[in-house]
């Protein structure tokens, strides 16, 4: 069951809502114990056999965690306690590998070895990569003794509550469980009120600009799949319509999340924060799914980096900090790090070749972005010439960056990747339809070798797709979002301060209940529910 559909929303939702309340009056137990019934009704609605394939790795995650939590009470028991929490590590990650990878090894080993095996296909069952990383943190907490006690119960609301369960955030034990150890599961009208204007906010971002722009990108990646040639506009417009669509998609998704979760008086944490805004790619990615970037930084890129800091270490050699800094300690501590904490995200992100390239390539760009951080003040003779001149550039090439990544991350194959490339280069020449390459006249002879006409969009289509990339620019880069304007309510964990250096013109649109938010809010949820039934493209869905 997707948030984005009429079952959802108008029967899902509401039933669980109200049973939820009714028997919080009657037990905090009741309550809790429907959520849980109600999570796995919403898991299997879409294919009843996912909860049959999810359920004995959360059971045998359990038992581990069991284990673990008694042998990590005993300090003897260290090197044991070490072995479980591996297997269980091993487990998660070859759960994962069999379900969303197996297909793309056999493909790469045919690819390889010039053989062509074939793989009966497997069911994929939803959200397994984030299901897969939250055990394994979870894991993780109970062997570092941050989570020290924990019932069948809090372990099924941790691992199933169903607004996180799909596509995140990816959550952590110990946030999320003294919140429900508090929550009263009565009806309290400031967090439905403050859900529900989530929800929507996102159920709009997704359904009315993420889709609404589909329609003008897709034509263009399925022809460069295709082989076709992809002018310079087109190129400019797949690779900027796509990054606003994935944008908005995973705005709007985080968004529901959020909402959903706090009508059931649960905050979670936030996973979204303009990324586009950002000024350099580092601070993209603490923007860009965030609990992706914390786990990934927590649980793989540190302890990596701990390794081989003690490593150096007992070998005299200097670590990444202080002055005896070297390119040697950079490329083996940040560097190789960094490359391969990015292949991993790319990995995790798809099984395909473009989304490990992809991975590794922001890798790349992260590498660049540390090193420049170490050598470029030293240009500047005082730090805040260095901070106004980095903030516009490095806007500007972080944005770029991020549109170029993107490319290799919606492309279906290589040769689409390659021809949208080509076009944002120019190689192609530019493109118009053929109705306003009709109206160049004499104009269009001289400038044919440049100018083409293209059979890919109408003159109509390819005004509208300039307008709706200028517009979800627009909204993206200029305005607040949906956490700045709800931020005195928190509308995640820790999002007060989100809108405190919020320019003071966009202040005016802090949330409140009134009676002009709720006309607005009425204006946007209609919109988004009479277009739900249109076509609708997964994408961070899939993950």
């Amino acid at each position: 069951m997707l948030f984005n559909s009429y079952e959802f929303i108008f029967a899902f939702l509401p039933a669980t809502l109200l049973i939820y309340f009714l028997f919080g009056r009657v037990s905090r137990n009741w309550g809790l114990g429907w959520l849980i019934v109600a999570s796995l009704l919403f898991y299997a609605w879409w294919r009843p056999i996912n909860v049959f394939i999810i359920a004995p790795s959360i059971l045998v995650n359990f038992v581990l965690a069991l284990a673990l939590a008694r042998l990590a009470a005993n300090q003897t028991q260290a090197r044991t306690s070490t072995l479980v929490l591996a297997s269980g590590i091993a487990f998660n990650i070859a759960f994962l590998g069999y379900f969303k990878y197996m297909n793309f090894f056999v493909s790469a080993a045919n690819d390889l070895a010039g053989t062509n095996f074939v793989l009966e296909q497997i069911i994929l069952p939803l959200g397994i990569s984030f299901i897969a990383f939250q055990k394994i943190a979870f894991l993780v907490d109970v062997h570092a003794r941050r989570v020290t006690s924990f019932t069948l119960r809090e372990y099924l609301l941790f691992v199933l509550f169903f607004p996180q369960l799909i596509a995140g955030p990816i959550v952590h034990f110990r946030e999320m469980m003294p919140q429900f150890q508090r929550v009263s599961c009565r009806f309290d009208k400031e967090n439905v009120a403050v859900g529900l204007t989530l929800f929507f906010m996102g159920l709009f971002k997704k359904v009315c600009l993420a889709d609404g722009i589909a329609p003008y990108v897709t034509p263009i990646y399925e022809s460069a799949a295709a082989g076709g040639e992809i002018s310079l506009i087109q190129a400019w417009i797949a690779a900027l319509g796509f990054t606003l669509q994935i944008y908005f998609d995973f705005s709007g998704y985080s968004d529901m999340a959020l909402g959903l979760g706090r009508c059931f008086g649960v905050r979670l944490p936030a996973n979204f924060n303009s990324p586009l805004k950002a000024s350099s790619i580092i601070d993209f990615w603490l923007r860009w799914h965030m609990t992706l970037t914390r786990f990934l930084t927590a649980y793989l890129y540190n302890p990596m980096v701990l390794w081989l800091t003690r490593r150096r270490l007992a070998h005299g050699l200097p670590s990444i900090g202080g002055r005896n800094f070297s390119s040697g300690a950079f490329i083996q501590l940040l560097m190789g790090p960094t490359l391969l904490t990015m292949l991993v995200s790319g990995l995790w992100h798809g099984a395909g070749y473009l989304f490990i390239l992809w991975g590794l390539l922001h890798g790349v760009y992260l590498t660049v972005n540390h090193a420049w951080r170490r050598v470029g003040p030293r240009f500047w003779s005082r730090r805040s010439d260095y901070e106004r001149f980095m903030r516009p550039a490095g806007f500007v090439l972080t944005f770029a960056a991020v549109v170029f990544g993107m490319v290799l991350f919606r492309s279906t194959n290589g040769n689409a990747a390659i021809e949208i490339l080509k076009g944002m280069w120019g190689a192609n020449g530019i493109g118009l339809p053929q109705q306003l390459f009709d109206r160049l006249g004499p104009l269009g002879g001289l400038l044919h070798p440049f100018v083409t006409a293209s059979p890919l969009a109408t003159a109509t289509e390819f005004a509208l797709a300039v307008v709706w990339v200028v517009a979800l620019l627009f909204i993206a880069l200029a305005l607040p979002n949906s956490l700045q304007i709800m931020a005195r309510y928190e509308p995640a964990l820790g999002a007060k301060h989100l809108n405190a250096n919020s320019r003071s013109v966009w202040r005016v649109l802090a949330w409140r209940p009134s009676m002009p938010w709720a006309i607005a809010l009425s204006l946007l949820a209609a919109a988004a529910i009479m277009r739900i039934g249109e076509k609708s493209e997964f994408l961070y869905w899939q993950f």
